[in-house]
């Protein structure tokens, strides 16, 4: 009965909600108007205004005033002393002589206006008049009444102040409802969580069937789903809804897409909101979102809870007391923590959430209870490229004759969202020459333009700086060809693309483990650049910058993280802690690092060297190829040196055709690899 009591919960708040917001709403704009337009009329109309109402009135010379007030038309005299002005109000009998109409259309109380050169004057006159009986009345003075004017004035910074208020927290509300959009400040500790349901509004259109690859962290995604649809075949045997699932992996591998295809396969409410979404300026405001998100996660129980990004609210909390924001950050996990797996219970509200740094969560919140399963979304391989390349290929007219194991191949390390970028950009190539469908060569153009950058056709270099960088290529390609574990190279360049002047592009092994002779081979193959400058110019360049960097960054990691050094055998100095400023080793063993980095990096430089001298002929001719074409392939390697006597496994899948019809001037080369 409880159960269904739950069920039928959502329904009636929906109609509910529905009613309330049918109900006209009350708008502010039409009050603002009605005060400003009575506000106006009273400053531009004031007492003369509603004086002015009960009678006609004109404007006379003061010569003509006292014409009138001598044939005595006069029944009051009033004068203003502030403005200079009378006021002569005319007796009935003698409205028409005035205004030449009668009482009817005169009014009750005309009068006539003058300006009186002086009050002393003025009472000369008037005193004159009485004397002679043309008045009988009294003379009155009066001075400006400006009551109303030192009101507003004393009023209008107060109005000022709260107007401004007004509209800020408004803004601040995001046009929040409520009695005049007062409704903004009061919600700023509500949830900003999106609701999707079946049939409502926001209802996701992904399923798992968009998720391609993935295949186990699909599995794992699904049983959540599977237990939502069909609890009592997992409770029967005595288990436990999960309560946390917590999506780890690289940028781009699909995390966010998982969670759009739970939304869109489960029957149950899926909440979903970012990290970021929980941190705000004002104190207090983070914890009170947690709050409020859980609040309405029960009552729509059973349900999904999904918050991307949430390294942005989860970091590691510090040992010592931190200052400003941190202090609302850790509260507002404090709170999260609490919610998640407090003295409360949470029965049948999943959390879900989405990280690239799992690194820098806090403990407390990876600890079994709150997050019970950690999902791996990696980076994909060879098969699942395939995968992804089908369904984003779905949408494209390609070419039939289009081979997407050759596109799998040729992207290695891309993420799902860099394989949607190359189907992106190869469609948009082959717009740009009005072709009909997308072929190889605008995919193999596309990663091109996304590994390297644009190609800069008018870059000015002289035939000495493109002498140099053939031979900085060159030499690359000849060590790499030459040496057992290095990378099988695919295409070299000295076609300026992006930073790049040039670029060796390799199709590396998808290893699971890499060696210490891997490693030395592939920093061989990367330092064999500046060996054959120095070989054979005579001097080095800056071209070498971003070989040296990586060189030292893998010479640093082998030694210090990964213990492969002879003086520092089986130490690993990696130290995981942010918070943690100090170098897990001493100032000695710093030094026996540095030494021991210069060493490997200089017998490296030395072998490079070595082995060039020994292929100089085919160096030289392979640069100067380079020059001539500007763009070679591995076939026209093989051509100089012959067949490379190390067949690796990923050089067994290039059996098929790899190299595009070569185009002058580098127009359509494949992509080329991070070399420079």
């Amino acid at each position: 009965m409880a159960e269904q009591n739950k069920t039928n919960r959502a329904p009636q708040n929906a109609q509910r909600n529905d009613k309330n917001n049918k109900k006209p709403r009350m708008s502010f704009t039409w009050v603002y108007v009605i005060i400003a337009i009575a506000l106006g009329y009273l400053f531009f109309a004031g007492d003369e205004g509603f004086q002015g109402s009960n009678g006609a009135s004109k404007n006379v010379t003061y010569t003509v005033f006292k014409q009138y007030v001598e044939n005595g038309y006069a029944n009051k005299i009033v004068a203003n002393k502030d403005e200079g002005t009378v006021k002569m109000y005319v007796k009935p009998e003698h409205i028409r002589d005035v205004f030449k109409q009668g009482v009817d259309q005169a009014g009750k109380m005309p009068y006539v206006q003058a300006d009186f050169p002086s009050a002393d004057k003025l009472d000369e006159f008037v005193s004159l008049q009485q004397e002679l009986g043309n008045f009988k009345g009294e003379l009155s003075y009066k001075r400006s009444d400006n009551t109303f004017m030192q009101v507003f004035w004393n009023l209008f910074p107060l109005l000022l102040i709260i107007f401004v208020w007004m509209f800020i927290m408004r803004r601040m509300g995001s046009g929040g409802g409520g009695f005049g959009g007062m409704g903004g400040i009061f919600n700023v500790g509500r949830s900003r969580a999106q609701l999707v349901e079946k049939g409502g509004e926001n209802e996701s259109k992904v399923t798992f069937k968009d998720v391609a690859g993935q295949a186990s962290a699909k599995q794992e995604v699904q049983e959540i789903v599977e237990f939502l649809k069909n609890p009592k075949k997992f409770t029967d045997l005595g288990g436990k809804i999960p309560k946390g699932a917590l999506l780890v992996g690289p940028p781009g591998t699909g995390k966010t897409l998982l969670a759009k295809a739970v939304a869109g396969e489960a029957d149950v409410p899926f909440f979903s909101m970012s990290g970021s979404d929980f941190v705000e300026m004002f104190v207090g405001v983070g914890a009170s979102r947690v709050r409020d998100l859980f609040r309405q996660a029960k009552e729509k129980a059973p349900c999904i809870i999904f918050i991307d990004e949430i390294d942005a609210v989860g970091r590691a909390r510090a040992n010592g007391a931190m200052m400003g924001g941190n202090d609302e950050r850790e509260s507002t996990l404090n709170q999260l923590l609490t919610e998640m797996d407090g003295f409360g219970t949470n029965s049948g509200v999943i959390i879900m959430a989405a990280t690239n740094r799992a690194d820098i969560l806090d403990k407390a919140l990876l600890r079994a209870g709150r997050f019970d399963r950690q999902i791996h979304v990696d980076l994909p391989d060879l098969n699942e490229r395939k995968a992804v390349f089908k369904v984003h290929l779905k949408p494209i007219k390609v070419d039939k004759s289009l081979d997407i194991d050759l596109l799998a191949r040729q992207t290695p390390g891309f993420s799902g969202a860099d394989i949607a970028n190359v189907c992106n950009e190869a469609a948009l190539i082959a717009a740009r020459h009005g072709k009909q469908s997308v072929t190889k060569e605008d995919f193999i153009a596309a990663v091109d333009r996304i590994v390297g950058g644009l190609e800069k056709k008018t870059k000015v270099m002289t035939e000495e700086e493109k002498r140099t960088i053939a031979l900085h290529e060159a030499g690359h390609a000849t060590i790499s060809w030459n040496l057992q574990y290095a990378n099988p190279l695919i295409k070299v360049t000295i076609v300026p693309r992006g930073r790049a002047l040039g670029a060796a592009w390799y199709l590396p092994e998808e290893r699971q483990i890499t060696t210490k002779e891997q490693m030395l081979d592939e920093m061989c193959a990367t330092l064999g650049g500046r060996a054959a400058e120095e070989l054979f110019t005579g001097h080095i360049s800056s071209g070498a910058m971003n070989d040296l960097e990586r060189v030292t960054k893998q010479a640093y990691g082998m030694i210090a993280y990964m213990g492969m050094s002879d003086a520092l055998p089986n130490l690993c100095y990696y130290n995981q802690s942010e918070y943690q400023w100090q170098r897990p080793y001493s100032e000695a063993t710093a030094q026996k690092i540095d030494d021991e980095v210069k060493r490997m990096i200089a017998e490296q430089y030395e072998r490079a060297k070595a082995l060039l001298l020994e292929k100089r002929e085919g160096h030289a001719a392979l640069a100067d190829l380079l020059v001539e074409r500007e763009v070679i392939y591995a076939e026209d390697v093989e051509k100089i040196f012959g067949k490379r006597p190390w067949v690796s496994r990923t050089e067994e899948l290039l059996e098929k055709d790899l190299t595009p019809d070569p185009s002058p001037k580098g127009e359509g080369s494949p992509a080329e690899g991070a070399e420079s």
